[in-house]
């Protein structure tokens, strides 16, 4: 009895020593690794995520970690390219040896990491992107926070159609990011027996929007959607308002909505922008007043909707962190994250299970006011 006691034990200290050889898990740490632009035209949003979530971590850390883990984040500049995303990831897994990733910036440089992402079987949490090429197929390792490109579109061209507006044409960046957007436009407006009257395209981390403008203006839209960068819709709404059209400009999330407001300064008044999360800057709802509060605690004083994001993608994985226990694995943490069914976090629900990893669905419609200030 004595020596399967002794053996029992052995087996169990053997399993506790695997448990904590996870990569990236220590007694005292988890590792995580972000790949995002933090430079170059798109570098506001890797930086804005970055913020909303080392906001949250700072939190978390302060009142003891995760079952007594603290989480540490390490970021990899991509500059929004594919081949640079793809050797960051390979850095952050292969050098950095992160446990896990998150909040990856952009549909190019997330379909690019992708398959080293699945083939590693590293769970990766919020994609700031809604392209439809990284929800279907279905990968278990992927786990996203926002609504769709799909979801955007159509509550754009819905608003629009409802105020009489059929004359819709699509400024879009010629990648794959961009062509996500145009599909979701052509979907709704196929929907409602509509097509857009003309489209215009911009090269990626590129503001050379001269013939775009010329294919776009010249059919007199009432309607602009556009599904790029701030720098490049900057670019076009201004020249667009100095040539003399006056129709309206919507916008999807990945634009970056601060960033936008920023570049267009007095130009921006009424460009709307479709949003993902909740709105960051009132205090309607519990889970804007506790990302405003831990901002602040993290010495933070402009609120966004991109850091709001990275924020929400950082709560969500901690929530993951939780369920998977104090044996902390990566089978664990999805088998946890897929635990939250309808979970609400104060004004935005999460859902996950074996066979659904989009999160939510989640849509708004903001403006943008005198002063750069957003309005809903």
């Amino acid at each position: 009895m004595r020596i399967i006691r002794k053996l029992l034990a052995a087996v169990l200290s053997l399993s506790g020593v695997l448990a904590m050889a996870q990569t990236g898990v220590t007694d005292k740490e988890i590792l995580i690794g972000q790949f995002a632009a933090m430079s170059g035209p798109a570098a506001q949003l890797g930086q804005r995520m970055q913020v909303g979530m080392q906001a949250y971590f700072a939190a978390v850390n302060a009142q003891g970690g995760i079952h007594g883990r603290a989480i540490k984040l390490v970021t990899r500049d991509d500059g929004y390219e594919p081949e640079k995303a793809v050797a960051a990831v390979k850095a952050l897994i292969q050098e950095d040896k992160v446990f896990a990733l998150a909040s990856a910036v952009g549909t190019p440089t997330g379909l690019a990491a992708l398959p080293i992402v699945t083939e590693q079987q590293v769970p990766l949490v919020g994609m700031f992107t809604g392209a439809q090429a990284l929800r279907e197929p279905f990968h278990r390792e992927i786990f996203h926070v926002r609504a769709s490109y799909f979801d955007e579109t159509e509550r754009i061209v819905q608003y629009l159609t409802t105020l009489g507006i059929k004359r819709i044409a699509v400024f879009y960046q010629n990648d794959s990011y961009g062509k996500a957007g145009l599909e979701g436009v052509e979907r709704a407006m196929t929907k409602r027996q509509l097509k857009p009257v003309a489209l215009g395209t911009v090269e990626r981390n590129s503001v050379d929007v001269t013939q775009a403008m010329a294919n776009i203006l010249k059919v007199e839209p009432e309607a602009i959607v556009q599904i790029s960068a701030y720098k490049s819709c900057a670019a076009f709404i201004k020249q667009a308002r100095g040539k003399g059209f006056n129709g309206q400009f919507f916008n999807v999330s990945f634009v970056g909505s601060s960033a936008l407001a920023q570049e267009l300064g007095d130009a921006g008044q009424g460009v709307v922008i479709s949003q993902v999360v909740p709105f960051p800057f009132g205090a309607k709802t519990p889970i804007a007043r506790e990302y405003q509060q831990h901002m602040q605690a993290a010495g933070q004083k402009d609120f966004d909707f991109s850091s709001m994001e990275g924020y929400l993608t950082a709560r969500v994985l901690s929530e993951g962190l939780r369920r998977a226990g104090k044996t902390l694995t990566r089978e664990s943490l999805i088998t946890g994250l897929e635990s939250m069914n309808d979970v609400s976090l104060g004004g935005f629900t999460v859902h996950y299970s074996a066979k659904d990893h989009q999160g939510s669905n989640y849509t708004d419609l903001t403006f943008i006011g005198r002063g750069g200030k957003f309005m809903h």
